[in-house]
C-alpha cells in the first residue's frame, strides 16, 4: 500500500502546479550573451564567465585531457547546446551552490523567450539528470523530462552505451556514471550507514550506500528506505568498487521509486 501511495504522490507532484513552478524558486543572477560553447553542458558568456549548466550531465569531450576518449554523441550534444544558445542573450538563476572549485557558475539558464535550457536538452535527449546534495532545485521536473526522452529513445537514449543498467551488469561499469534499476533484496543499517543490497552476497553484488550524515537528510525528506525490501528502484551515480560495485547516494533525488522494474534501454 505504501508504495502505491508514494508513487501516486510523486506522480501528482510531477504534474502539480508546484512542480511546474519549480523554476520559480530559483534566484535570478547574471545576464549575458553566449559567445562560446565548450561542450554539451558548459558555455562562456561575453564577460568571460564560464557557466556549468547545473543539474545535468551531457556526453563528455576530451577537452585536452590525455587519454580521455569522447563519449558517444558528445559532439552532437555540444552542437545541440550551440544551436540553442550561441550568440543568444541568457539569464542565469541559482538554486544552490553558485560556484564550483574552478569558479564556474553553477546555474540554470533561460533564454529571452523563456525557454529553460536544461529542460530543452533533457527533453531532446542530450543530457542526463546529474544532481548534487547542494544543488537539488527543479530535480523532479528534470527527471520527468529525462523520462520522456528515454521513453522516446531520443538523443543519447537511442544508444546502448547510455541504457539503464541491471544491477548484475554493474561490475563492468566501475568508474562510470550510470542509471541502475532493479529490486532491492535487503536493507541494512550498519553503524549508522544505510545499505540497499541487490543480491545475496553484499561482498560482491551491487549495493547503494548512504553515509550516516546523509541518512539524516533522507529521514528529513521522509524517504521510506526501511520499506524498500523487494521494491524496484532506479538509482543514479558514479559506480565505484567497495566489495562489489557500489553507488554512494548523497541525497534522496538520486533514487527513484518505480512501480515495476523498467525495460532496459
Amino acid at each position: 500500500m505504501w508504495r502505491r501511495l508514494v508513487l501516486l504522490f510523486l506522480f501528482a507532484l510531477l504534474l502539480s502546479p508546484v512542480a511546474a513552478r519549480a523554476q520559480d524558486d530559483l534566484v535570478t543572477g547574471e545576464r549575458g550573451r553566449v559567445v562560446e560553447v565548450v561542450d554539451g553542458d558548459t558555455l562562456v558568456l561575453d564577460d568571460g564567465l564560464v557557466v556549468r549548466l547545473v543539474g545535468i550531465q551531457a556526453p563528455k569531450l576530451p577537452l585536452g585531457r590525455d587519454g580521455f576518449r569522447a563519449w558517444p554523441l558528445a559532439d552532437e550534444a555540444r552542437a545541440a547546446l550551440a544551436a540553442l544558445t550561441l550568440e543568444q542573450s541568457v539569464v542565469l538563476s541559482y538554486g544552490g551552490q553558485r560556484r564550483d572549485r574552478y569558479d564556474r557558475a553553477l546555474a540554470h539558464l533561460h533564454l529571452d523567450d523563456g525557454r529553460w535550457v536544461q529542460g530543452v536538452l533533457l527533453r531532446d535527449g542530450w543530457a542526463r539528470v546529474y544532481s548534487f546534495r547542494d544543488n537539488r532545485a527543479a530535480v523532479a521536473e528534470m527527471l520527468a523530462l529525462e523520462q520522456q526522452a528515454r521513453a522516446g529513445r531520443r538523443g543519447i537514449w537511442r544508444l546502448d552505451w547510455y541504457r539503464v543498467r541491471a544491477p548484475e551488469e554493474t561490475g563492468r561499469d566501475v568508474g562510470s556514471f550510470q542509471l541502475v534499476a532493479g529490486r532491492v533484496r535487503s536493507v541494512a543499517v550498519v553503524r549508522g550507514r544505510l545499505y540497499l543490497n541487490y543480491g545475496e552476497d553484499w561482498r560482491s553484488d551491487f549495493t547503494v550506500s548512504v553515509a550516516p550524515r546523509e541518512v539524516k537528510a533522507f529521514d528529513r525528506a521522509g524517504f521510506p528506505y526501511a520499506e524498500l525490501e523487494g521494491q524496484p528502484i532506479r538509482v543514479r551515480g558514479w559506480i565505484r568498487r567497495y566489495n562489489g560495485p557500489l553507488i554512494e547516494a548523497t541525497h534522496p533525488e538520486q533514487i527513484e521509486l518505480l512501480s515495476v522494474v523498467e525495460p532496459r534501454g
